[in-house]
């Protein structure tokens, strides 16, 4: 009996922690709706990405660390541009096709050190209103292998293998000014994919996105 009080106390614990709804944080400039109404196409760049490990694993490559980060930093920006491309109709302005957002960057010899351009450059050479860009960081708590033992375990398939932090930003094209900022931790699944974290993320953002027609 007392082993089944226990097993059942973690069962909780487990789902709670799924469950659970981590911050948020908004910031709006008091120039947003001035300047947003004067917008008419606005581009996604690719999101920066920081991978991290609580434990590094034992094959630790930074090599192979630096490739899944540039892979996860696209995979934000195209699944971001078919999040809003979806619900195309609701928003005030049009998205540049990412794929012609990253040939003019390579062109440009940007697309590998946008740290190093002002955002109102970047909006020059992609020839749109608005940027919209941002930062994922992940940190890997636990291993995938360990987390599907927990799953099975507690039949909680969503068991977390890490904590991370997103921020989208939106900087004005004329003058690079930051006019909107979004911030907002969260834990990772073993089951999530880039997919999976821009939807959740937009929904936490869809009432509060500057372009929303309203």
């Amino acid at each position: 009996m007392k082993n089944f009080i226990i097993a059942i106390s973690f069962l909780f614990i487990a789902k709670m922690g799924l469950s659970q709804e981590w911050p948020k944080q908004i910031f709006s400039s008091s120039q947003l709706n001035t300047e947003i109404a004067k917008h008419k196409l606005v581009a996604i760049l690719p999101y920066e990405v920081r991978i991290s490990y609580k434990r590094q694993p034992k094959n630790f490559s930074a090599e192979a660390n630096r490739d899944q980060e540039k892979t996860m930093s696209k995979s934000i920006q195209s699944s971001m541009y078919t999040f809003l491309l979806r619900k195309g109709d609701k928003y005030s302005v049009a998205f540049q096709d990412v794929d012609k957002t990253n040939i003019l960057l390579k062109k440009a010899g940007m697309f590998d050190s946008l740290s190093l351009f002002t955002k109102d450059e970047i909006a020059k050479t992609l020839g749109v209103d608005a940027i919209i860009g941002g930062i994922f960081e992940m940190e890997q708590t636990k291993s995938v292998g360990a987390a599907i033992a927990t799953a099975v375990l507690f039949d909680a398939p969503g068991v977390k293998t890490g904590t991370g932090s997103l921020v989208m930003t939106i900087n004005n094209g004329v003058n690079g000014d930051l006019l909107w900022r979004f911030f907002k931790t969260m834990n990772e699944s073993m089951m999530s994919s880039t997919d999976d974290l821009v939807e959740r993320m937009m929904r936490k953002v869809s009432r509060n996105f500057p372009y929303l027609i309203k």
